[in-house]
């Protein structure tokens, strides 16, 4: 009889069912297991994996990071869940590779675990800069948590915590021992500052108070003085009031008798008025009428003289308006013609130059090229004719002197045989040299080395070929000279 055994198992762990009727891994809390199944107990409890990771920053820093990560099995209620166990219930027991223990699974899963920490850390930092993960130590820790995670999740796991401890200088390396002095220093300056900043501010308000508590003895000061003021002028006033109701009471029994005695003058004035009045009155009337019929005579007048004159200076308006307006249009219809004439004068002139270009360009192809063209046209201009006379007007005028000189030795055939004959070839030209000299430089010779008597005419008015010929020497002149 086949009796089946009964499993249950901690809350922290899981039952891992395998065998007959059974097509993967079965996880469950309990189980009825049969002896035709393989049972095996799997923890949930998460583990902690103490890593310290030599990492380098973009900017090529090299630091140390410790950090802690508590990592286990991914357990969820739902179903989709649960395929994380059956991953990591895989790779704990070994499932598939039967030789492998329990503890060789785990250790194999913390040797990946490991691999992949370090990974996608060593990532996550090479594209930072140590001012960002310093600023952004939360961003960075859930950089490395999300990275880390999606590899996690291919062996059922998951990441329940994430501790990034402070950062380390390598071996060699001081930067972060420079930060930390750097911070301090900044600190213990901004300390003084505000120890600075509170006194100064403990001072002022002390001076404040000080200034405020004077202010207000002089208000009070002030005002006790103005009241005693107040009160004397109202006492004056008082006084000053009595003296002048006194005063009025004479002065209007005065009035009163001084009026009394003007009103019947007064009286008398008034009636002697009326009568004036009346009388100006009737003559002004009789002027004023006369006045009006010549002022209405004046004004008709003068009304249909300015109508005339109005309508006048209207036509003139009208008629100088037309002429202007006429003469504008006329003037602008000329320019809008000597504008289209100027237009198409120089349309046609640019197709005239446009087509002679394209006559020279074809000439220039029969000519042999640019260069043939351009013979050609300075043949046709005469250019060659002017260039000529050009050079030809340059030098006219100048009168160079010419001296050619030769002994005539090689000619007669014997200077070979003759043992006197460079002798002679010296004595021979060096007259016809000094003369040519003295005539184109004006140097003469020392008196001890030849006397060469008295100068040709200047220079320049005569030119001379001296030829030296059988010891004789013939000058430009035609006469005859000794060597």
């Amino acid at each position: 009889m086949i009796i089946p055994w009964y499993y249950t198992t901690n809350a922290n762990s899981y039952l891992v069912v395998t065998g007959g009727g059974i097509d993967d891994v079965k996880i469950v809390k309990k189980a009825m297991v049969q002896p035709w199944h393989n049972v095996s107990y799997i923890s949930i409890s998460p583990f902690d994996f103490e890593i310290t990771l030599q990492a380098m920053t973009i900017e090529k820093l090299q630091f140390s990071l410790p950090a802690v990560f508590t990592i286990g099995p991914n357990d969820e209620s739902d179903d989709k869940k649960k395929e994380a166990l059956k991953k990591y219930a895989k790779i704990l027991t070994g499932k598939g590779n039967p030789s492998k223990s329990t503890n060789t699974g785990y250790n194999h899963v913390q040797d990946i675990v490991k691999g992949i920490i370090e990974g996608e850390t060593r990532v996550i930092v090479s594209g930072m800069t140590m001012e960002e993960i310093f600023k952004e130590r939360q961003v960075f820790k859930t950089k490395i948590v999300e990275n880390i995670q999606e590899e996690l999740n291919q062996f059922g796991l998951k990441i329940y915590n994430a501790n990034v401890k402070e950062l380390q200088d390598t071996p060699g390396s001081e930067y972060f021992q420079f930060l930390s002095r750097k911070a301090h220093e900044g600190a213990s300056n901004q300390a003084k500052v505000d120890v600075a900043n509170a006194r100064m501010i403990g001072e002022i308000g002390e001076a404040e108070k000080k200034g405020k508590t004077r202010q207000e003895i002089s208000k009070i000061d002030a005002a006790t003085a103005v009241l005693e003021t107040q009160r004397k002028s109202e006492k004056a006033q008082a006084d000053a009031e009595l003296t002048t109701t006194q005063t009025k009471l004479n002065m209007g029994i005065k009035l009163a008798q001084i009026q009394a005695t003007r009103q019947a003058e007064s009286k008398d004035a008034e009636l002697q008025r009326d009568v004036e009045t009346k009388r100006g009155e009737m003559e002004l009337e009789r002027r004023r009428a006369t006045d009006l019929v010549h002022a209405k005579i004046e004004r008709e007048s003068a009304q249909q003289k300015a109508d005339a004159k109005l309508y006048a200076d209207t036509k003139g308006a009208d008629g100088a308006y037309y002429k202007q307006k006429q003469e504008a249009e006329a003037a602008f219809f000329r320019k809008t013609k000597e504008a289209e004439a100027a237009f198409y004068a120089r349309k046609k002139e640019a197709e005239g130059i446009s087509e002679m270009a394209k006559a020279y360009g074809d000439m220039a192809a029969v000519l042999g090229g640019p260069q043939g063209l351009l013979q050609y046209m300075m043949l046709q201009d005469g250019t060659y004719e002017k260039l000529a006379n050009a050079n030809a007007n340059a030098i006219h005028g100048l009168q160079p002197k010419i001296s050619v000189w030769n002994n005539g030795a090689g000619g007669e055939g014997g200077g070979a045989q003759d043992p006197m004959a460079p002798m002679r070839n010296l004595y021979q030209s060096l007259p016809p040299l000094l003369e040519t000299i003295r005539e184109q430089t004006g140097i003469t010779p020392p008196t001890w080395m030849a006397n060469m008597g008295p100068p040709s005419p200047s220079r320049g008015e005569s030119s001379r070929e001296v030829v030296p010929r059988k010891g004789k020497m013939v000058n430009g002149d035609g006469r005859n000279g000794s060597a």
